[in-house]
């Protein structure tokens, strides 16, 4: 007799949830990813800020996006001015993604919106949105996990995880990442 409750991924549903498009628009949106996004044959941005507007997502002026950038919803992505994406990013935005003005995400970073409740037997979907204030910058191989906000310009550094908000010009490190100092 186990006094817990045993996970049972059979009982798991999420209907509850909508990525707020129809099944076509995602489907195409995949396509579109995969060949213009992900494709690392495509040296500049100017495609790939085109797809992402044609599919909703709001994009200001000057953005750089590298190749082998992968992002699930580009309807619930805003990216500000002067915005640098680095190869390899992956922006799973079950949730609202916002990138305010001049922030880097750099080289394989997880901008992460949902993930799972492991204390139900159901394994049930959790979503929260993620905000990235001006001026911060998002560590390479580092995490932000959903429902936070990164202050402005605050730094994750390199291969961090953040799990909860990150203030103002602060510098932070670790799994979970903790200040370790201010910016200056």
């Amino acid at each position: 007799m186990h006094p817990r409750p045993l996970v049972q991924l059979k009982s798991f549903d999420n209907s509850w949830y909508h990525p707020g498009r129809p099944f076509w628009v995602r489907g195409l949106w995949f396509l579109v990813n995969v060949a213009v996004l992900q494709c690392p044959l495509n040296p500049g941005s100017r495609l790939r800020v085109w797809a992402l507007r044609l599919f909703g997502a709001r994009v200001g002026a000057g953005v750089v996006i590298k190749p082998r950038v992968n992002i699930k919803y580009p309807w619930k992505l805003q990216i500000g001015n002067d915005c640098w994406i680095g190869e390899g990013v992956w922006i799973d935005n079950l949730g609202m993604v916002v990138l305010e003005h001049d922030v880097c995400l750099s080289q394989e970073c997880l901008l992460l919106c949902g993930n799972h409740n492991y204390k139900a037997p159901s394994f049930d979907l959790m979503v929260g949105d993620i905000l990235v204030e001006s001026g911060s910058w998002i560590g390479a191989r580092s995490v932000v996990c959903p429902g936070v906000t990164v202050r402005s310009h605050a730094v994750l550094t390199a291969g961090s995880v953040a799990t909860s908000d990150m203030e103002a010009w602060g510098v932070y490190q670790g799994h979970p990442a903790r200040k370790i100092r201010e910016r200056l």
